[in-house]
């Protein structure tokens, strides 16, 4: 691999991340979880959860992207 494409592969792993942790912080905050709550109530663990699955599923769609955009410029040189 060179440079450019290890660069946008952490790139888009890190905006992906990024990306899904504040989606699932603001899908908990509508739902009234707080990940910042004092101590671990179920408040807390609820919020955690959704800012980790958030974080896992953007990750995931950076990668299908990543390997779709991979994709089409292998048929279209």
């Amino acid at each position: 691999m060179n440079q450019k494409s290890l660069w946008m592969e952490g790139v888009s792993d890190a905006a992906g991340f990024l990306g899904g942790a504040l989606l699932g912080f603001w899908a908990g905050r509508l739902l009234g979880l707080d990940i910042f709550a004092d101590g671990y109530g179920n408040s807390a663990l609820g919020g955690i959860v959704l800012v980790g699955l958030g974080g896992g599923l953007g990750l995931q769609l950076a990668r299908r992207w990543r390997r779709t955009v991979a994709r089409k410029n292998r048929k279209n040189p």
